[in-house]
């Protein structure tokens, strides 16, 4: 435990100060109240699809509130502090907290002071790095929760990034008759390999499938998706598609074959296990089944933070490689 004399005064943090735009900004350190704790990051992840939308200035207006961060400072487009895969240690706070690695719905941020229910403990068994991963996998928990894949059921999980991933790779473990990962880049055909499944372009997917889940946020993706599914299927979207508007094909045989789209979304527990499951088991549930290192085929990449406002505006740029890239604070 940091004695309370000697605990930093400040802070270092990650803003997006202007569409394009990212710089370090200092800031005072408050001290944890009675039922808070002190964090020193170790790691924080890039989530590229959602974190690329914010850097360039793309969260529409009408979702600015909607789309906030647990911890965010400031708002759309900026200046914005915003993210939310932090894992560090405990430093100060309830004893049975200090000196544990916990996962954080933070920005990123050198040390920060948060609420310790807010906190998740990373299991012994889960390296730091691939702990970052805890909101993706929680993300698809929830959509699973949602689709109730059945035994001998054939699934499609069309786009490869990273919430794609994670939902294939926790897909894997099921006692599916067919699951592909649909994505057109042939490249991840190698991702598709670490995390256990079969890598098809979107041309050679199978059909008939009992569940989509589509991950691709582009239209021609939702479209395949539909397309692939059997008679009353469902499709369940995930995809976050910013400031765009995509074309949903519901002429041809949608309506005859009686398809359903049913939308996902981690802001609440999935209505099949909202009863009986709170946001805080579902994370635990992530953490847990980061266990698995197939997971660590999705982090493509680290940097210091110290360098992080020119790798947020990489990322943003051309980098279709990326999945999850992890911030090092060390």
């Amino acid at each position: 435990m940091t004695d309370a004399a000697q605990q930093p005064r400040t802070n270092r943090a990650y803003w997006t100060v202007e569409p394009g735009r990212g710089e370090l900004r200092t800031a005072p350190l408050p001290a944890p109240g009675p039922d808070e704790v002190l964090v020193r990051a170790l790691r924080s992840g890039i989530s590229r699809g959602t974190e690329r939308l914010v850097h360039r200035g793309l969260v529409p207006a009408r979702v600015h509130e909607r789309m906030r961060a647990p911890f965010q400072e400031g708002t759309f487009p900026g200046p914005v502090k915003y993210g939310y895969l932090s894992v560090g240690v405990v430093e100060q706070g309830p004893q049975p907290l200090v000196g544990r690695r916990v996962f954080v719905l933070h920005p990123h941020q050198d040390r920060y002071v948060v609420p310790a229910a807010d906190v998740t403990p990373v299991p012994d068994g889960v390296p730091s790095d691939r702990a970052v991963l805890a909101g993706p996998v929680e993300t698809a928990v929830n959509a699973l929760w949602e689709a109730a894949p059945r035994f001998r059921d054939r699934v499609a999980v069309v786009g490869a990034g990273m919430i794609g991933a994670c939902t294939a790779a926790l897909l894997a473990r099921f006692p599916l008759a067919r699951l592909q990962l649909v994505d057109p880049q042939p490249s991840r055909a190698g991702l598709a390999r670490a995390l256990g499944v079969e890598h098809v372009r979107p041309e050679d997917a199978a059909g008939e499938c009992d569940v989509v889940v589509h991950a691709s946020s582009t239209a021609a993706g939702l479209a395949r998706g539909l397309e692939l599914l059997g008679d009353e299927g469902e499709l369940i979207e995930m995809s976050w598609y910013g400031d765009e508007d995509p074309a949903v094909p519901l002429g041809a045989d949608f309506h005859a074959r009686r398809l359903q789209i049913r939308a996902s979304q981690v802001g609440v527990v999935a209505p099949a296990r909202r009863a009986r499951r709170t946001p805080a088991d579902r994370r635990a549930a992530a953490l847990d089944a980061l266990r698995d290192p197939r997971f660590d085929a999705l982090l493509t990449g680290s940097s210091p933070f110290e360098e992080l406002p020119a790798t947020m505006a990489r990322l943003a740029g051309d980098a279709p490689e990326a999945l999850c890239h992890v911030v090092r604070y060390d």
